[in-house]
């Protein structure tokens, strides 16, 4: 995983939208993405804009593209986000020592002379 292109890739404000775009509502065409970016968020960009930003996004793993007909669809690849939540984020939510915990250990190392 390359955690450089990843963060590249979603520190733009317009690649977040379209992560979030995706997200809730996956396999949408550039044309469909465009409306939604415009609608939603008063986008000012170009079709030619959107696919420089789609294609930052693949690049990153996180968009992935399929062909359907004469349609190219854009599907939100979670993978990426998974692996770097579990690089630094899950050690967070795992649960933390108890004193219980530390005081069966501190016994043993007790026994043991340290």
């Amino acid at each position: 995983m390359d955690l450089d292109r990843l963060f590249r890739a979603l520190a733009d404000p317009t690649r977040r939208r379209i992560v979030d775009e995706l997200a809730e509502r996956d396999g949408q065409t550039l044309f469909e993405l465009h409306v939604r970016l415009i609608n939603w968020y008063g986008a000012s960009l170009s079709r030619q804009a959107l696919s420089k930003h789609l294609l930052s996004l693949e690049e990153a793993g996180l968009v992935r593209t399929e062909w359907r007909w004469r349609s190219k669809h854009h599907f939100l690849e979670r993978m990426p986000l998974r692996q770097m939540w579990d690089v630094w984020l899950r050690p967070l939510t795992e649960p933390l020592e108890t004193e219980e915990n530390t005081a069966d250990e501190d016994r043993a190392d007790e026994r043991a002379g340290r």
